[in-house]
């Protein structure tokens, strides 16, 4: 018998889900592409790892201010903003596949002029550059890989671009460390300047992915799209499914079975932007609010802040030597990248509100541990090592619990609630706000714990942190075991949100009883 209990855990939302109350294997082709998606939000983790390390020998080189190393560390995801807001569109019309490989070719043009920067000016040049590609990468891949994946793995494989950015921190940390010895002209080059290669190498595998089923289906591209889906489903009857969903999402009949279609043209008040911020819908204003609204609060809590800044925050709770907060930020890399492997398999299990809420409230107790710590050390004239150790834990734990949700969730979140026809923009918006969130904070941070000290700013952040836990505990639906165009249905009424879900439950579970009956 299949009981209601078991259809709310029911990974599936369609009607194989009926046949097959099992949880399903995951898709072997449908990881392959996520992996190799996601592997582009390599090049934003490496570039953020990098710069906290290499930004203490640029200083000493290039003689630059602490203005100026705010500017430098934190300009990279201002400029995203650009490259983010313009991939939707881009991706719109070449594919996401070729966006993300344009993305790699960017990326590899600004680590070289990062590379063989001499000055200020110079340097500016190489970050802009880069921050184009970096822009490029964060937008298409979770788009692309939410598109690929069946809702049975769908959070488990869209949360890959955070598992990557965390391992793309950790290696600019282990690079830091591996050139710190060298001449002080080169080293710093040497760390920026290796960034190209990966970039390279990303650029020429996503060439062996297929396109986004989602976006030949918007194409017109129908028989395409059908091999995409039944190599990344696991079964034809979900494949089958999925098209008939994305063909009726698209404004194509469900039953037409033709290999090429002429998809119907919008009218002019039917644009993109004009539904997703003009005149949305309540459902679109609501999916807007969250998947927006999700990427500011990842960031607006700090976290770039800890990552940016590792080795200052370290020195403030009294590691002295360049060696010995390198290796400690080191650690910072490590608790990332295990956290995030962690998580990532939960995500399908436990579901979104669970994970991000759990993490988000921890955060809050984190930098409230770390904001007192530092306050009392700041404080006393001498060494206490209480405090010293507090803090350094409260660094360690804060990346952990982030990486444990926050950090995935926010990608994972943002690509399932937007509808087709707005996904590619809407996402756009959301990395666009998350960058500049991470840009101001990058570039304001120094100046920020010099005017209201380091235990200061870390208590705004915990602040803003418990905001961002009512804002999620009150307006954001679980999405967990929904197909992309089903989630549609949770949004629009707010407040009431759980009145729709429980609906949905009560309708599969009447299915299920029909199905029983029909056996």
């Amino acid at each position: 018998m299949v009981g209601t209990s078991d259809l709310s855990r029911e990974v599936f939302a369609d009607s194989s889900s009926l046949n097959n109350p099992k949880k399903p294997k995951r898709n072997k082709y449908a990881f392959i592409c996520a992996i190799l998606a996601s592997m582009t939000s390599i090049l934003l983790g490496y570039d953020t790892g990098v710069l906290s390390g290499a930004a203490i020998y640029i200083k000493k080189d290039l003689r630059f201010t602490d203005v100026q190393i705010e500017v430098i560390v934190g300009i990279i995801n201002i400029f995203s903003l650009l490259g983010s807001a313009v991939a939707g569109r881009t991706s719109d019309w070449i594919g996401r596949r070729y966006t993300m490989v344009l993305a790699g070719v960017i990326f590899f043009l600004g680590a070289i002029l990062m590379g063989f920067a001499t000055n200020f000016a110079f340097l500016m040049v190489g970050r802009f550059v880069a921050g184009l590609g970096v822009g490029y990468a964060m937008m298409i891949a979770p788009v692309y890989t939410a598109e690929v994946a069946p809702a049975s793995s769908r959070g488990f494989l869209t949360s890959f671009p955070e598992v990557f950015i965390n391992a793309g921190v950790l290696l600019g940390y282990v690079s830091n460390f591996a050139f710190a010895k060298c001449p002080l002209w080169l080293g710093w080059r040497l760390m920026l300047g290796i960034g190209a290669l990966p970039s390279v190498a990303l650029a020429v595998f996503v060439l062996y992915m297929p396109e986004s089923p989602r976006w030949l289906v918007m194409k017109g591209r129908l028989g395409e799209a059908r091999e995409v889906l039944e190599k990344t489903s696991t079964s034809k009857e979900e494949a089958h499914q999925r098209l008939s969903d994305i063909k009726e999402a698209a404004g194509i009949d469900k039953d037409c079975n033709a290999d090429v279609v002429e998809v119907p043209k919008r009218k002019k008040d039917e644009a993109v932007w004009k539904e997703l911020i003009l005149h949305p819908t309540p459902a679109v204003r609501h999916a807007a609010i969250t998947g927006i609204g999700i990427h500011f609060f990842q960031q607006a809590c700090g976290i770039d802040a800890v990552v940016l800044y590792s080795p200052r925050i370290f020195e403030k709770a009294g590691i002295k030597s360049d060696d010995k907060k390198l290796l400690a930020t080191i650690a910072v890399g490590i608790c990332k990248t295990v956290f995030i492997l962690i998580s990532t398999f939960q995500l399908d299990k436990i579901g979104r509100r669970p994970l991000m809420l759990t993490s988000m409230g921890g955060m809050v107790i984190s930098l409230l541990v770390l904001a007192g710590s530092l306050t009392v050390i700041n404080r006393s004239d001498h060494t206490i090592g209480w405090a010293v150790g507090l803090a350094i834990f409260a660094v360690y734990a804060f990346v952990s619990i982030f990486s444990s949700g926050m950090g995935p969730i926010a990608w994972v979140y943002s690509s399932e609630v937007f509808p087709l026809r707005l996904r590619a923009q809407g996402c756009s918006i959301g990395v666009a706000v998350n960058r500049g969130m991470s840009g101001i904070i990058g570039m304001t941070f120094l100046s920020m714990y010099k005017a209201m000290t380091i235990g200061g700013a870390f208590l705004l952040f915990a602040v803003i942190a418990a905001i961002g836990w009512v804002f999620m505990y009150t307006l954001f639906p679980e999405t967990q075991g929904r197909n992309l165009e089903e989630i549609e249905l949770l949004f629009g009424s707010y407040f009431n949100w759980r009145k729709t879900l429980r609906d949905l439950k009560a309708k599969e579970a009447a299915e299920a009883k029909n199905h029983e009956v029909v056996v």
